[in-house]
């Protein structure tokens, strides 16, 4: 579940939007592509490597991180030292033709990881299929779907963050292990979320298995996530979920289908009321989840 898609600019969505375990392993996996375009040195071809789902984005802020690639595949770390380290793009209704945003940026995340990334964010104020085009990669330009709010299940930015009994050590509720981090259960487990959410302090919600997603995003995702909890304190409750009920991975667990997840990792902010004020898909850094806790005042 390491690898994202490559996508280049005539490839769409190819994820499905189906719930279940078929559509983890879409989330994390996918195809590498074979055209790029040459930019600054004659040798040297970038693509666009989609790293978010192409579910559950509705109007407003709306994040798209992505990664580069070339003929060789997608580029890692071993590469962070002569990758740009800011992109630039524009964005433009699919339909219409109209230009949403003439010129936004994003700069480069996790440098730490296996494979770097950079989260544009960009203001849509309606449904429909937009294109991105990023400057750096002008042949790669890839298309993604914004949805009407009443056509997503899950929980969407401004709703109340559905309580849920999580796994926790004192009650694994049927899921062994409760926590698949490689060297040892995280320190999210003393509470469930239904009980994070009656602290009134803001809660921190992380879903996504560790064990089966070691470099891509989970692993290093849940890393991040204990660093900065560690800074944080007790200004807010952290609480993490697997995604399956064993390591068989056959059968994925309740705090998936209780979301309507077709995806994985998923980081949710809520305020001290439990109201949902952010929410990070797929992959993220402790950089990323500064920020995003710092504007949601922990």
């Amino acid at each position: 579940m390491d690898n994202p898609q490559v996508f280049n600019r005539r490839q769409f969505l190819g994820w499905s939007a189906a719930v279940g375990a078929g559509a983890f392993l879409a989330a994390c996996g996918g195809t590498s592509g074979t055209t790029g375009t040459t930019i600054g040195k004659a040798d040297e071809s970038y693509q666009v490597v989609k790293r978010f789902p192409p579910t559950g984005m509705v109007p407003g802020r709306v994040r798209l991180p992505i990664s580069l690639g070339d003929d060789s595949g997608i580029l890692g770390g071993d590469r962070t030292g002569s990758l740009p380290p800011t992109l630039t793009a524009s964005v433009t209704n699919s339909d219409t033709g109209a230009t949403i945003a003439g010129y936004v940026a994003a700069d480069m995340h996790g440098a730490e990881m296996s494979i770097p990334y950079w989260p544009f964010l960009v203001d849509i104020g309606t449904a429909g299929t937009y294109s991105m085009r990023v400057n750096e990669a002008p042949s790669a330009e890839f298309s993604f779907q914004v949805f009407e709010r009443t056509d997503v299940v899950m929980p969407l930015v401004g709703d109340p963050l559905p309580p849920f009994d999580t796994p926790t050590i004192a009650d694994p509720r049927g899921v062994d292990p409760i926590c698949t981090r490689p060297n040892g259960p995280c320190p999210f487990h003393e509470v469930t979320l239904t009980g994070a959410l009656a602290s009134g302090k803001p809660v921190v919600y992380m879903i996504g298995t560790p064990a089966y997603c070691k470099t891509g995003t989970c692993a290093p995702g849940l890393d991040a996530l204990i660093e900065v909890a560690s800074a944080a304190g007790d200004d807010a409750v952290f609480v993490h979920a697997d995604v399956y009920t064993d390591r068989t991975t056959s059968k994925v667990a309740d705090a998936v289908s209780a979301y309507n997840l077709g995806f994985e990792p998923v980081l949710y902010v809520t305020d001290a009321s439990g109201t949902l004020v952010d929410r990070l898909d797929a992959v993220f850094d402790a950089d990323e989840i500064r920020s995003v806790l710092a504007a949601a005042g922990i």
